[in-house]
This record gives C-alpha cells, sequence and structure tokens, in this order.
C-alpha cells in the first residue's frame, strides 16, 4: 500500500503560525485524496501546557468529519486511517505514525496484482497466486492446461514444505531446540533455489499466473527435484529423532493449548489447527482445485487438539506432500504452460520477436490490460496455514473493482485466547508457535 497522507506526532512546539499544507493531491488514478495535515489542526488544544495527542479515533473523525456519507465519496471509500510505527530498531523514543493508505489492487490490472499476492503470506507465495488466479479464471472462463494444473500442484506442495519447515524450526526454536532451526532451513535452502531456477526469486515467485504459469521448469531441474524428495523423508526422521523422544519437547508440547473441534469451528480455524482438532477437512481433497482429484494422498487428523497433535499433524502433512510431488512429477503430461487465449495470456517470447501478431497483443496486455467480464467469483485454496480465500468483483473493465483475501493466519489466531486459558505464560510461546501464523498476513 502507498501512503496519501500522514501526521506525525512530534515534541510540542510553541510555535504561533500555522503550517501551511496541500489540498487536493491527485493519486494514479486521479481520485482526489487528503492532503497533508499537521498535527497542530487535529487538536482542540490552544496551549503547549494542554494539548493532546491524538489518537487513531481522533484522527479519523477529524478525516472524515466533513465528507458525505458512505458510498458516496471516494476519498472515504478508498482510504483506510493506520497506526505505524516505531519500525526500526534504532528509533529511540516513539515515533508514531497516523497514516492514511490507499487500496492498490483496484488501481492495478489484473495480472499486476498477482506480485501482491506474493507478499500476503510471504511463506506461500505460488499458493496465494494460485488462490487468485483461480478467481481471475472464473471470471473469463478460462480452460487451463493439464501440464499446467501439474506444475501448480507441483510447486504448491513444494511451498507447502517449504513453509512448514519454517514452522517447525522457529517453533523448535522457541521451545529451546536451535539445532532443530538450523537443519530446517538447511533443507529449506535447497527448496528455494528450487524456486529461483524456475521462476528467478527465492521467496516472492511470481510463478502462477492468470492462465497457467509463468514459465516451463529448466529441464535439469525435475531430477533435482526428484533428489530432494528422495532424501527429504530421512530428514523428517532426523528431525523427530531430536525432538519425539526429548522429554522438555513432550512435557512443553502434549495437554498444552487444547482447543475442542466445536470452539475451532466457532471461531474459523482452518487447515492444521482445525485438523488437529478432530475436523476432517482439507480444501484439496473435499472442493479439489488445479487437478487435485487426480491425486491420492491422506489427510492427516487428530482429536487431540492440543500442540502436540498440531506438531504431530504437520510432520505427517510433509510426507503427505513428498508424496503429491511425486505423483506430479510421475504423471507430469504434455502440452502448453498457458491457457489459449492470445488476448489475455502474454505470448511467448521467440514469437513476440518474429510474429506481428504477437508482438501486438503483448503491447495492447501490458500497456491495457485485459477486460474480465463483469460479476464476482470466490476461490479457495488449502494453503499451508490453512483455507485461503480470495473474493473477485469485476466490472468489465482491465482493473478488479474488488478483491478480498481472507488468509487462514488472521482467522486462526483467534483461538489463542480459547487455547491459553488456564495455562502458563511459557505456555503462551508454545501456543503461539502451534498456530503457524505469518504477522504480515495479519497486519496487511
Amino acid at each position: 500500500m502507498s501512503h496519501t497522507s500522514f501526521v506525525e506526532e512530534e515534541a510540542v512546539s510553541t510555535r504561533k503560525t500555522p503550517m501551511t499544507h496541500e489540498t487536493g493531491v491527485k493519486d494514479t488514478t486521479g481520485t482526489t485524496l487528503a492532503g497533508f495535515r499537521p498535527a497542530e489542526d487535529l487538536v482542540p488544544s490552544k496551549t503547549a501546557e494542554d494539548m493532546i495527542i491524538p489518537g487513531v479515533e481522533d484522527v479519523v473523525e477529524e478525516s472524515v468529519g466533513g465528507h458525505k456519507p458512505h458510498g458516496s465519496d471516494p476519498v472515504s471509500d478508498q482510504t483506510m486511517i493506520l497506526n505505524m510505527g516505531p519500525q526500526h530498531p534504532s528509533t529511540h523514543g516513539v515515533l508514531r505514525l497516523v497514516i492514511e493508505v490507499e487500496k492498490t489492487c483496484e488501481a492495478k490490472f489484473y495480472q499486476q496484482v498477482v506480485p501482491l499476492t506474493d507478499r500476503i503470506d510471504y511463506l506461500c507465495p505460488m499458493t496465494n497466486n494460485t488462490a487468485y488466479a483461480l478467481a481471475v479464471e472464473k471470471l473469463l472462463q478460462l480452460e487451463i492446461p493439464e501440464r499446467a494444473q501439474y506444475l501448480r500442484v507441483l510447486f504448491n506442495e513444494l511451498t507447502r514444505i517449504q513453509s512448514h519447515l519454517v514452522w517447525l524450526g522457529t517453533h523448535a526454536m522457541d521451545i529451546g531446540a536451535l539445532t532443530v532451526f538450523l537443519y530446517c532451513f538447511r533443507e529449506r535452502e535447497e527448496l528455494l533455489r528450487i524456486f529461483e531456477a524456475v521462476s528467478g526469486q527465492r521467496m516472492m515467485t511470481s510463478y502462477v499466473r492468470v492462465g497457467g504459469v509463468s514459465l516451463e521448469p529448466p529441464a535439469d531441474l525435475y531430477g533435482k527435484i526428484r533428489a530432494f524428495l528422495k532424501s527429504f523423508p530421512s530428514k523428517i526422521e532426523e528431525y523427530e529423532g531430536l525432538l519425539q523422544n526429548n522429554p522438555i519437547w513432550i512435557s512443553r508440547l502434549k495437554g498444552v493449548g487444547y482447543i475442542s473441534a466445536a470452539d475451532a469451528v466457532a471461531l474459523g480455524v482452518t487447515g492444521p489447527p482445525l485438523r488437529a482438532s478432530g475436523v476432517d477437512f482439507d480444501v484439496r481433497r473435499d472442493m479439489p482445485y488445479s487437478g487435485y482429484e487426480k491425486f491420492k494422498f491422506n489427510v492427516p487428523v487428530s482429536n487431540d487438539g492440543d500442540v502436540w497433535a498440531r506438531y504431530i499433524l504437520r510432520m505427517q502433512e510433509m510426507r503427505e506432500s513428498v508424496s503429491i510431488c511425486l505423483q506430479a512429477l510421475d504423471g507430469l503430461p504434455e502440452g502448453r504452460i498457458t491457457a489459449d487465449a492470445p488476448k489475455i495470456i502474454l505470448p511467448d517470447r521467440e514469437q513476440m520477436k518474429t510474429q506481428m501478431e504477437s508482438l501486438i497483443h503483448h503491447f495492447k496486455i501490458v500497456t491495457e490490460g485485459f477486460q474480465v467480464p463483469a460479476g464476482e467469483v470466490t476461490s479457495s485454496v488449502e494453503a499451508p496455514h490453512g483455507m485461503m480465500n480470495y473474493y473477485v468483483v469485476s466490472d468489465g473493465t482491465a482493473k478488479p473493482y474488488r478483491v478480498h483475501m481472507r488468509n487462514a493466519d488472521y482467522s486462526n489466531l483467534q483461538a489463542l485466547e480459547t487455547m491459553c486459558k488456564g495455562k502458563l505464560i511459557a505456555d503462551v510461546v508454545a501456543i503461539i508457535g502451534s498456530i503457524d501464523i505469518v504477522l504480515g498476513a495479519i497486519d496487511r
């Protein structure tokens, strides 16, 4: 998000001359936004002695006080007031900013939104790409080639392993097991190199695109993936050898952070925490997408509902992901990696250099985007942290009218209070780790 105005709280000043500030600022879409306002404008106090530093509520009231009712004013409809900071460890003292931010998805072409989805949950960019692409493809009624679907499944499951490795390493380190952290990041590094080879990026891959995937993997990459999948089960056993019979690990996890199936459902919990409480639900199996119905895999479920159950369940999920990846490699069909839609999908670069029609399509897609039929759709995927939903509304133009993401991290965190009741402060550390959240997905 890019900020359009801000209020910085600073030391009280005895300055008598009012500050001037700009109004009527235009953003890139031509919308008039609120101008910069000094802190003095936001408080009714006249003297330095009784000046009251405003809170967010005061800023919001002042900002929208003169606006029209919701739904009829472009400024209040398109911006949001948020707290920010302190954002740097070397900020001595408290620097607090109140910023007015503008949403970005609705200001971009459909294909330009893909890099934003990478950053919702930075540990599973390809899963986020897939969720968004599925929604837009529903609106466009695109038929995705089978090869592209298999590649999506392959890299979504590698992403799941990568995300679970970060969870296990950091969760173990929270409890005091530093060695496991180092081992997990050793294997994660191999996966990041695979992602870099296929997309050019280690983390923010933007690999899954509307209509398929962006690039055909290098020919030698499949062998590297098979080598990783062959050795990885022994690595899981290595992690378990360090933890499974460790009395400290057992005492810190077993019987801690319990949540019942009923409470988990009521609080909107999804993913591993939900299945660890006995609810047998997995989007890949129960609401299949990208060809998951063609794959055979088990969905680990536990009725224990504690931190230990969530640990055991994710370890099993990594083994199942290995199985799915091997099936994807073995069954990978030949064919295109993008849909046959030249007015939507960027043409092959070699064709663009030799065919005038391809060059024209490339120019128009990049500069004007592609129009999407009016309508509204939702899509759901089984992300590493739980169920990821996208809601996309089209008004028939080349830019989305509305994009809303519901990620598992935000809803799963709601269960923290229920899990922590009656427990020790030290248990809270273990419980938070067992939920497996990325604060970027929550803070957005």
